[in-house]
């Protein structure tokens, strides 16, 4: 069969049900759903490369991206356990973020600091919300290498924040009393 809209037809007609009832049995409906359309979008983008064993292949797919769903969720919750553990019963009721920023400049000179490569890695992540392997793409480097950037990038930031903020915070917790002095 040389026309990919008849082979991914006629794939899609064959497995749709097998790889739906797979994601069913790992996941709730409307994620199971998702799996399974994204499973076969993958499948078409790939219509040329695909094993003569498509089942097998095309339940691996969705194999990896119900574990995506589940990291992703995992680190959702995880994120939403952090800042529940950072805010109070009143913050929680009128919560805002302005209030939570210790020293945008500060951050922003740390960034400034930082090589271009490793502001782009967390960048790419993180403002762009780019998966590992298309930021990788974007940089011109392997899925690993860009995950080792971006890991040390973060690390890199993180040694630079801190230092930045134990330096700064002498020079506020003495600038702070003097002023009340003053006003007084």
């Amino acid at each position: 069969m040389n026309d990919p809209e008849e082979r991914f037809t006629e794939l899609y007609d064959r497995h749709y049900r097998a790889v739906l009832g797979y994601a069913l049995l790992r996941a709730e409906r409307g994620v199971a759903e998702d799996v399974c359309s994204e499973t076969f979008l993958i499948a078409w983008r790939r219509i040329g490369e695909l094993p003569s064993l498509e089942l097998p292949w095309l339940l691996g797919v969705a194999r990896n991206l119900l574990a995506k769903q589940r990291d992703s969720r995992f680190r959702l919750r995880a994120l939403l356990d952090r800042v529940a553990a950072l805010t109070t019963e009143r913050d929680r009721v009128s919560w805002d973020v302005a209030e939570h920023v210790v020293d945008r400049d500060l951050a922003l000179a740390v960034l400034a600091a930082l090589p271009e490569q490793d502001v782009e890695a967390m960048a790419l992540a993180t403002w762009h919300g780019l998966p590992p392997e298309q930021a990788a793409a974007v940089m011109g480097c392997s899925t690993r290498t860009y995950s080792v950037r971006l890991h040390r990038a973060r690390k890199r930031l993180g040694r630079a924040l801190h230092t930045q903020s134990r330096s700064a915070t002498p020079h506020l917790r003495t600038a702070a009393p003097q002023r009340f002095v003053e006003e007084a």
